[in-house]
């Protein structure tokens, strides 16, 4: 069975949350991730061009007045806090929310800066306060060169679907305020 972009988009999504939901079981106590906490939220973000028609989708569900007061928020709202976040800390678009959202808090092991370093692993400035973050068993552990590379392909694969250009970033606020 040959599954669209977009399916395997939703299938990623639906791993990287059963992750996430599974490390905060593991470790609740030493997450803060809450609803409400939205440091991670306090910046405006891109997302790749197969997120950013995910989010479009989503948008068009939404009744007309959460669709305007995402606009108005994207086009004049705090330049330095992503646009879906609304007055009480929560994200207006969570069911449709890109990768990057869908993996703050949790540990994650980035590429070493150069080839003789060792991996970096980083998290929340909340989360696992006064740890090692290598200490940290792997299981609960993301690795963004393999996120990253998975959504590049499904981001490759659905732009040559789409006959639209490869490695195109879209503002989250371009998308929510109907400009991109």
């Amino acid at each position: 069975m040959h599954r669209t972009p977009r399916e395997r988009l939703h299938e990623l999504f639906t791993k990287v949350d059963a992750f996430f939901a599974s490390a905060s079981a593991r470790h609740g106590e030493r997450m803060a991730c809450r609803t409400g906490c939205s440091d991670c939220c306090r910046r405006r973000f891109s997302v790749t061009s197969i997120e950013a028609d995910a989010l479009r989708e989503a948008l068009a569900a939404l009744p007309e007045a959460d669709r305007a007061a995402l606009a108005e928020r994207a086009r004049a709202g705090d330049p330095g806090v992503c646009p879906a976040l609304d007055g009480e800390g929560r994200c207006a678009i969570y069911a449709a929310r890109p990768l990057l959202c869908r993996t703050h808090g949790l540990p994650i092991r980035f590429a070493p800066a150069s080839e003789r370093a060792l991996p970096v692993i980083d998290a929340c400035p909340k989360n696992f306060v006064g740890e090692d973050l290598h200490a940290v068993e792997a299981s609960s552990v993301l690795d963004q060169t393999t996120l990253s590379t998975v959504l590049a392909a499904l981001d490759m694969a659905h732009a040559d679907a789409a006959g639209q250009p490869r490695g195109q970033r879209v503002a989250i606020a371009a998308v929510l305020s109907g400009e991109g």
